[in-house]
């Protein structure tokens, strides 16, 4: 099992990479949906994968949620997965702030519609920071509308034994919707963002 740890100053240029990406992606966003987006500073922990689904059960008990995955892939073996987390009638309102009709889009179209948008704006705002190109997969559905989401969760094959994870959460002020967003990395890649971080320390 790969072990690593953050110093202090490492996990406070993380910190304040990511809160200037949520402030990219809050402006895109807000401007592409003509709505003011707040989005809550992240909480950034170092976890064990099998862990995770126990994690979501606890964190949003009593749910019936929607949870499309999507990978990402980066220069120097920077790569993780994103995890987005809402409810479906939360769904069909920012589908009607992008301006599509119900009967334009099948249900898993518009959940994997709505989690690039949401997902990439974000992370091409990181990338931007670390000097890094993202390339993504394509949206997975884990789980649509299901109470026992975190079960799915759990038989997804994690290919990594620790993780950093990245809790996001998206609020739509004049509406309301709001959904989680998760952003998980595995351990190796934690080295090489361990190393990314180095180098913009050191310029400073």
């Amino acid at each position: 099992m790969t072990v690593f740890s953050f110093t202090e100053e490492q996990r406070d240029c993380l910190q304040e990479l990511i809160n200037v990406a949520m402030g990219l992606a809050s402006d895109k966003l807000a401007r592409f949906l003509s709505t003011l987006v707040h989005l809550q500073v992240p909480a950034i922990h170092l976890v064990r994968a099998d862990q995770i689904p126990e994690q979501f059960r606890l964190q949003f008990p009593d749910r019936r949620a929607a949870m499309v995955s999507l990978g990402f892939f980066g220069d120097d073996g920077l790569r993780g997965e994103t995890i987005l987390l809402y409810q479906l009638d939360n769904s069909q309102k920012i589908a009607a702030l992008l301006g599509y009709q119900a009967e334009e889009m099948s249900e898993p179209e518009l959940l994997t519609d709505i989690s690039s948008v949401l997902t990439t704006t974000f992370l091409n705002g990181l990338a931007e920071q670390l000097n890094n190109n993202f390339s993504y997969a394509a949206p997975r559905i884990v789980s649509s509308g299901d109470a026992n989401f975190a079960d799915k969760l759990a038989q997804t094959a994690f290919n990594w034994d620790l993780a950093l994870k990245v809790d996001i959460r998206y609020q739509l002020t004049a509406h309301s919707f709001d959904c989680n967003m998760i952003l998980l990395i595995p351990g190796e890649a934690v080295i090489k963002l361990q190393g990314m971080l180095d180098k913009i320390l050191a310029d400073f």
